[in-house]
């Protein structure tokens, strides 16, 4: 991929026959049933490419592991892409049959473009990416390939052990007889300080992986060894040959948007030599990928909370078309509405013949195609706004698309309001009801890219494609009033001299929000000291009941002892009175 790629340049989803082509759900390749390795007759041939610089022992390891893989020889070729090593990197006596090495072209350094130069010569219609510091197991290529003989849009991932590399090495002969004899565990004792730990959480906390969120999937596209159909690689452009970090991740993420399915396949073992860089110094990679990351993949959203910015990839792409016979000012009204959105990372397309603008212009207010050429002369400088003569298959790299008829007015919080609603029931398509009449119902469309994306692949001839949406990820009908979209004689001219002003109204009511709270908090605070000394009360309170208890109970023991002493004096002195009363009378 030359650098950088433009938004919306990806191609088209190549549709391949699609009569019994599989339909995913979702991420949910649990559809699909791979027979087991040993146990089919594979026909794919493989590309496996390896991007390599020095480090000449561990490529001999690699390439040792890859001469005693199970899947057939006469299908498996590996290119070992050198980049740039001193010395030059040479074939070692174990590798594979069809093994070879070329290189990089003077001033192309970098993994991303090691990567463009393997796939551009390899012959597979298979491309396994690996490391080469990788050591795989008997059945790690089988494993991967029994995915992709039953679709054509999975991405396959391995599964990582990694090893200090401690004490001597084992030799490449140790390594493959290791390998063949299915005995690849006992090569490396594993690190248990080091370890891909968060994608197993990951996998594990979204069913495989099977049930996880759009915005999630890219994040298991960490290189190393991950497998996928050449023809989809090209689809969406190769990588990004102007990182030079996170290029993997930024690959995952566009292939999401071309409706690709993400397989963690666990019984794809391997070993990995050593540690990665992002291990050793994982902050120094953070801050070093965090610009390209926030500029290229949109749903890293804490990424992108600077105010005003723009960036190279928007999170929704706003479609209204000017054709027809539109009014200006009724496209004029959507396209504010959208700029003044509370999302800062909008763009706006507007549709039209904009070539007939071209060429001779007649008197200035007798132009058929005036508003056309207003529409035109209106956004021309605004860097959000680009104008398309058709709408274009996808959004993509754009994860959302909403389509506003001309003349409907988005809130400045709609977009962001039915983004919301759309990650949070996974929904492919939302669709807006905003009028009625006998020709039907007009309505808004948010869709989401991924979805568009596999429904033209899988879709048979003349279905409708919102049905294909339906069926793999849901459609869902709402109200125009619930999310804020209105008519531009309600929603315009009202705010005609300053597109921001409804930004800065909803500014402002944040701002009185925050003060709100601000008091809350305080009464807040109050309330808690207050409680705080009704307890103290409360607690001496109680100290003090049970004070008056005690000594409550302490007078009634005396006043029992008095009663006592007082029955007994009185027994004494009728006891004296008997005695003299019998002594009288003796």
């Amino acid at each position: 991929m030359s650098a950088p790629r433009p938004p919306g340049a990806a191609d088209a989803p190549r549709t391949p026959d699609p009569v019994d082509a599989p339909r995913i759900p979702g991420n949910d390749y649990g559809v699909l049933r791979p027979a087991d390795p040993g146990a089919w007759e594979p026909r794919l041939p493989v590309s496996v490419v390896i991007p390599a610089r020095g480090r000449q022992d561990r490529l001999d390891l690699t390439l040792a592991a890859l001469a005693a893989q199970t899947y057939p020889s006469h299908l498996l070729e590996v290119i070992v892409v050198d980049d740039g090593s001193t010395p030059r990197l040479r074939l070692p006596e174990i590798a594979p049959e069809r093994t070879r090495i070329v290189g990089t072209a003077p001033g192309r350094r970098g993994i991303a473009w090691a990567m463009e130069t393997g796939t551009a010569v390899a012959d597979g219609e298979v491309i396994h990416r690996m490391d080469a510091d990788i050591v795989a197991y008997r059945e790690h290529v089988e494993t991967h390939l029994r995915w992709h003989h039953l679709t054509d849009y999975l991405v396959v991932t391995g599964t990582l052990r990694f090893t200090a590399m401690d004490g001597t090495p084992p030799t490449p002969a140790e390594v493959r007889a290791a390998v063949a004899g299915d005995r690849a565990g006992t090569l490396f004792q594993e690190d248990p300080d080091h370890g891909h730990d968060w994608i197993g959480e990951l996998v594990e906390a979204h069913r495989g992986f099977r049930d996880a969120p759009g915005a999630l999937l890219h994040r298991v596209h960490v290189g190393a060894t991950v497998s996928l159909p050449a023809a989809l690689l090209r689809e969406v452009g190769g990588l990004d040959t102007s990182l030079v970090l996170g290029e993997d991740t930024e690959l995952g993420y566009r292939l999401t948007q071309a409706g690709a399915v993400f397989v963690p396949e666990e019984r794809a073992l391997s070993w990995h030599l050593g540690t990665t860089t992002a291990m050793r110094r994982p902050a120094e990679v953070r801050r070093h990928n965090e610009p390209f990351i926030a500029d290229r993949i949109p749903y890293r959203r804490t990424l992108r909370t600077d105010s005003g910015r723009q960036w190279l990839v928007p999170y929704v792409d706003v479609v209204v078309n000017a054709e027809g016979g539109a009014r200006f000012e009724d496209v004029r009204a959507s396209v504010d509405g959208t700029l003044a959105s509370t999302l800062p990372d909008v763009r706006v397309t507007v549709t039209g013949p904009w070539e007939s603008l071209e060429g001779e212009r007649p008197a200035p207010l007798d132009d058929p195609l005036l508003d056309l050429r207003l529409l035109h002369g209106q956004y021309a400088h605004d860097g959000r706004v680009r104008f398309l003569g058709r709408v274009p298959a996808t959004s993509a790299p754009a994860p959302f698309r909403f389509v506003c008829p001309a003349g409907w007015v988005p809130g400045a919080e709609s977009l962001d309001m039915l983004i919301e609603r759309a990650e949070k029931g996974g929904e492919g398509l939302l669709l807006v009801a905003l009028d009625e009449d006998e020709t039907g119902v007009l309505a808004a469309r948010l869709e989401r890219t991924a979805a568009v994306s596999r429904a033209l692949r899988v879709a048979r001839e003349d279905e409708p494609i919102d049905d294909v949406i339906a069926e793999l990820y849901g459609v869902t009908w709402l109200d125009a009033e619930s999310w804020r979209l209105l008519p531009a004689a309600r929603a315009y001219p009202s705010w005609t001299t300053n597109r921001n002003r409804e930004a800065a109204r909803w500014r402002a009511t944040a701002e009185t929000r925050a003060r709100e709270a601000e008091r809350a908090r305080r009464q807040a605070a109050a309330l808690k000291a207050e409680v705080k000394r009704l307890r103290a009360d409360a607690a001496k309170g109680r100290r003090d009941a049970d004070r008056w208890k005690e000594k409550a109970e302490q007078r009634r023991l005396e006043a029992v002892a008095l009663h006592r002493a007082r029955q007994r004096s009185l027994l004494r002195r009728a006891a004296r009175r008997l005695r003299g009363l019998a002594g009288g009378s003796r």
